[in-house]
């Protein structure tokens, strides 16, 4: 299908419409007959087994894509799908704004590029691009709202006239309108985002920051806990017979077939390897995506006790994401499996280069995050039929450990690294209902188990001549 594209159109082509061509393959759709009915169905699939994007954007995407292939690549079918427009942006455009205010956002979402510290001391990574533009949005979105509220956009002329806890309200419940009785996720975050800024940018005053502090407090009260349908749904087949099962023993599967691969495809092999490593963590230490493909030999995989102990997982706390330091002792199998990939396969993905990240990527640097999860995903699809991401590893070991050990959730907040224990109730204390319900279930098979018994005990001894002597029976009781 995809003949003679242009390298660049390929890899987009390869990355946006992969999942949609398997779709298709695995129910005998020609390319030919991909039309709106097919890629409804497949956008309805996507939604519902699926954690990828399903929104009109992600449609739009897709489509545009495969109309983009009609053009570049030979032989590409020619029906065009339909491309969602995109959602009109609400609200004055950014050189309306006044200038002060551009100014002031310029400034914040600049220092987000930097290493910067918390009101407490401890040092901040710099936010990745995804992360800056989404803040931008976010305010620009907000501004827009204060405008169609009626607040005049003069008013707006600095960040610290934003943040003011009087527009902060109205903007608020103006998107609390919005979203019915309850307030949205957005809605939620967008309260813990102008106290965030107020507070880094010091653009406010005490008073004013309490009172951003109360809103937010406020709307922390509706936020959903627990785990998602789509979470729960993992977890559902991670707790099923024998499926977890298969996921850990796939290293080993993986690490036999990098060694058969060896001598004829040696970049396949090493490939293979890699992931054998990074799913063998994963099962023992469900570690953050961001930590994961950032590993570094020597700095976060270290042997404390010398060149023939196991391995050890360490980073500092300002490395992890709610800056909780991690320490993960690996077992011994583990530390083969890694001994083997690093000396064996590892050399041939570093590619020359002297860096020490234990996932290389093409360009020297580390695998990046996004390549390494779908890799990773991909692959345990493939061989178990269970789609997991990597962060979905996190839950999988929550659940698990709750099903072995009911309650215990004071464990699964050391393992996962949580800050507080509240953390962790809030998410998996959903799941003692399913736990409960077996529990449940397995003491009314035990009371039917000894019901049946007693009945049986019953009946037999109904059956057996009775031993007690018998009361003649009288002529008037006989007639």
């Amino acid at each position: 299908m995809v003949a003679a594209a242009q390298p660049t159109h390929r890899a987009e082509a390869v990355s946006v419409l992969s999942g949609l061509i398997r779709y298709c393959s695995a129910r005998k759709i020609e390319p030919e007959a991909v039309n709106e009915a097919v890629l409804d169905a497949y956008m309805a699939y996507r939604a519902r087994a699926t954690a990828l994007a399903s929104n009109t954007a992600a449609r739009r995407a897709i489509a545009r894509c495969w109309n983009g292939c009609i053009d570049s690549i030979h032989g590409w079918p020619a029906l065009r799908l339909f491309e969602p427009a995109p959602k009109p942006a609400e609200g004055p455009a950014w050189e309306e704004l006044p200038e002060r205010l551009r100014a002031d956002i310029e400034a914040y979402l600049d220092g987000l590029t930097r290493i910067r510290r918390s009101a407490n001391g401890k040092r901040i990574r710099p936010c990745k691009a995804s992360t800056i533009r989404n803040r931008r949005a976010r305010l620009l979105a907000a501004i827009g709202t204060a405008v169609r509220i009626g607040i005049p956009l003069q008013q707006l002329s600095s960040l610290s006239a934003l943040l003011d806890p009087s527009v902060v309200e109205q903007i608020i419940e103006a998107y609390w309108k919005k979203d019915g009785e309850e307030p949205s996720i957005f809605t939620i975050e967008l309260g813990t985002l102008f106290l965030s800024i107020a507070r880094e940018t010091k653009c406010v005053d005490i008073c004013s920051l309490e009172r951003l502090d109360d809103f937010r407090a406020r709307l922390e009260t509706y936020r959903p806990g627990g785990l998602t349908d789509k979470n729960l749904a993992i977890i559902r087949q991670v707790l099923s017979e024998g499926v977890w099962r298969s996921v850990v023993r796939l290293p080993e599967l993986l690490i036999r077939r990098a060694r058969d691969l060896k001598e004829r495809a040696p970049v396949k092999a090493a490939v293979t390897a890699q992931l054998a490593v990074a799913i063998g963590i994963l099962t023992v230490a469900p570690i953050r995506l961001g930590n994961l493909a950032t590993i570094q030999i020597g700095e976060n995989l270290i042997r404390p006790g010398g060149p023939d102990s196991p391995y050890w997982l360490v980073f500092p706390h300002y490395d992890v994401k709610n800056r909780v330091r991690l320490d993960r002792p690996l077992d011994e199998v583990l530390t083969n499996l890694i001994s083997e990939y690093i000396h064996v396969f590892r050399p041939l993905l570093a590619r020359g280069s002297n860096a020490c990240w234990l996932f290389p990527g093409e360009t020297g640097g580390y695998k990046t995050p996004t390549t390494l999860s779908d890799q990773v995903t991909k692959r345990i699809a493939k061989a178990t039929g269970l789609r997991i991401t990597v962060h979905q590893f996190r839950h999988a070991a929550g659940a698990l450990i709750l099903k072995h050990h009911p309650g215990n959730y004071e464990l699964v907040c050391q393992l996962l690294g949580h800050k507080n224990i509240q953390t962790t109730i809030n998410f998996y204390c959903g799941l003692e209902s399913t736990y409960s319900s077996e529990i449940f279930g397995a003491i009314v098979r035990e009371q039917m188990t000894f019901a049946a018994e007693e009945t049986g005990s019953l009946i037999g001894a109904m059956d057996r001549p009775s031993k007690w002597p018998q009361r003649e029976t009288t002529k008037s009781e006989s007639d």
